[in-house]
């Protein structure tokens, strides 16, 4: 085990991270979730809603069921009208996307915890109350997610949180039970708690004075990865970032944009470099910037190779947004508070996850060695 796993950033002693099913955290804090507002960022996602809000309805342990709907041209909005009259709908005067729609969102709800929820995910019985009361009882603990699994197969890990994120010294992104296109099966090896690099936005649960102080997700970013940044910016102020695998829902995945999108790659691959660039120790940043612009030539070069014309233009297309607004990108870094170092910050991989997976073929989380 790696000392960060054991210890909070300021050095205080945490809640052991263990293989075994964590403990409930159900009793004494609270009758219910009445604290707890669950936030659902539609757009043209009526096929969802029909499908997966009659659940979040029925396990919602008290907590107030908000749909915020991003200016959907479908039958969303008519749809929660008529047959959804206890969800309260906020309406957005356009689609500003997943950033910018939470922030104008969580803007209008008065409540000490949100829970960003994906459309398309289905929760199950007693999902919420263990993530609330964590909180409740670790007031260092800004955030957290469940274990996600995947909606079409639940014996398997979903691509987008699987059993808590984790990112390597370049701040490529992976999951404990998901390295790239691999997913593991799920055989209660992630049935743990302990704190991660960042939180799945799929289902987060946020303290609304951490979201507040600051100011929510980066809307530059439209959507990926932003909660990964919002995670590395909880961390460099100081609060953690934790997965709690007493707790399951299970995710579709790819339901408003799917992962092999030429759009989908354009906005990892810019986001990706802004993540990296916002957030990274100033004795870092130079040396895994410039290995992280050579991997994702490779990359291009590689959906090239494929065939994947479209992709590869996405890449080019990604940087050379990155680079047209990297004035506001140094402004973003500026305004940041002090960065912390890799070995500073739990969840991090101090070699390449890019050159392990491919290169050393180590397919799954385990063979880390983290």
């Amino acid at each position: 085990m790696r000392k960060e796993d054991s210890m909070s950033a300021a050095g205080s002693p945490l809640p052991p991270a263990t293989a075994s099913a964590p403990q409930p955290l159900t009793a004494s804090v609270g009758a219910d979730c009445a604290d707890v507002a669950i936030v659902i960022l539609n757009w043209n996602g009526a096929k969802f809603l029909r499908q997966f809000l009659p659940g979040v309805l029925e396990h919602a342990d008290g907590a107030r069921v908000i749909v915020a709907d991003n200016a959907s041209t479908d039958d969303s909005v008519e749809l929660l009208a008529r047959d959804f009259s206890t969800v309260e709908l906020l309406l957005l005067d356009r689609n500003l996307g997943f950033c910018e729609g939470y922030n104008q969102a969580l803007a209008q709800v008065d409540s000490d915890y949100y829970v960003l929820l994906n459309s398309d995910v289905q929760v199950t019985l007693g999902w919420l109350r263990p993530l609330r009361d964590l909180l409740a009882r670790q007031p260092r603990i800004a955030a957290v997610q469940p274990k996600i699994l995947s909606q079409a197969d639940p014996a398997f890990f979903e691509y987008a949180g699987a059993g808590g994120g984790y990112l390597d010294r370049l701040a490529y992104p992976f999951c404990r039970g998901r390295l790239f296109d691999t997913l593991e099966k799920d055989l209660g090896q992630y049935n743990d708690a302990r704190p991660v690099a960042w939180a799945t936005g799929a289902c987060l649960l946020v303290r609304a004075t951490a979201w507040r102080e600051l100011q929510g997700l980066e809307p530059a970013f439209f959507a990926h990865m932003e909660e990964i940044d919002f995670c590395w910016r909880l961390w460099n102020a100081g609060q953690e970032v934790w997965y709690y695998g007493g707790s399951t829902v299970l995710h579709v995945g790819g339901g408003t944009l799917h992962k092999s999108n030429p759009r989908k790659t354009y906005l990892n691959f810019r986001n990706g470099l802004a993540l990296l660039y916002k957030n990274a120790a100033p004795g870092e940043l130079r040396s895994a910037l410039l290995q992280r612009l050579l991997l994702d030539g490779v990359a291009g070069l590689k959906f090239l190779a494929a065939g994947q014309f479209r992709d590869f233009m996405a890449v080019l297309r990604a940087h050379f947004s990155f680079y047209s607004k990297l004035g506001y990108w140094r402004q973003q870094r500026q305004a940041a508070r002090p960065r912390l170092r890799v070995q500073e910050r739990p969840g991090v991989y101090p070699g390449s996850i890019v050159w392990a997976y491919f290169a050393k073929g180590k397919k799954k989380f385990a063979e880390l060695g983290l």
